[in-house]
């Protein structure tokens, strides 16, 4: 059978430009194949970039909101400071004796006060934890320390002026004494 002639020509390969053809259209369904694969690693990246950006984006906008009353409510914690000092200044016992003038214009004073707060919390500015609170750089400036036994060393024991946060970041450290070991 070897020497059949329609043998060796199915065996044979095949010369001549049908098989010219074939090589060259494997060739290009190859190289489409490789187009299509950097093709869509390429999106892949560019939709993940996007994400990220979208997403960065959102972040930066929502600090903004967030951030963008920082220097008004810094200029507004001496308001806060002073309604704070008018309402300290009248001891309890002068309270009892005051008129009922001087007694309405108290509590006029502490529900401006209160306001002034509560228009704080609603932008989230809040007042630093001090008194009993670990030592924070971040939001605690030092003035001096107090030596006793009463407290661990680091803890804050008085607060001269209160502290004020925005989100995360401090509008105003608070003047504090810390505790320090006796001896």
């Amino acid at each position: 059978m070897a020497d059949d002639p329609n043998t060796s020509e199915q065996t044979a390969p095949q010369d001549g430009p049908l098989a010219d053809d074939i090589d060259a259209r494997d060739i290009e369904i190859m190289q489409l194949k490789d187009q299509a694969t950097a093709l869509k690693d390429r999106l892949l990246r560019t939709a993940a970039d996007m994400d990220n950006l979208r997403k960065r984006t959102e972040r930066e906008k929502a600090e903004a909101v967030l951030y963008a009353a920082t220097n008004f409510a810094r200029d507004l914690l001496s308001v806060a400071d002073n309604m704070q000092r008018a309402v300290a200044t009248i001891t309890p016992e002068a309270r009892e004796k005051a008129d009922a003038v001087t007694k309405n214009l108290l509590a006029g004073v502490e529900m401006t006060e209160r306001e002034l707060l509560n228009v704080f919390q609603r932008y989230n500015i809040r007042k630093v934890e001090t008194v009993g609170a670990k030592f924070d750089p971040n939001f605690h400036q030092a003035l001096f320390e107090v030596p006793t036994k009463d407290h661990p060393p680091g803890t804050v024991v008085r607060e001269m002026q209160s502290g004020f946060a925005i989100g995360e970041r401090c509008l105003r450290p608070a003047m504090v004494g810390v505790a320090k070991a006796e001896g």
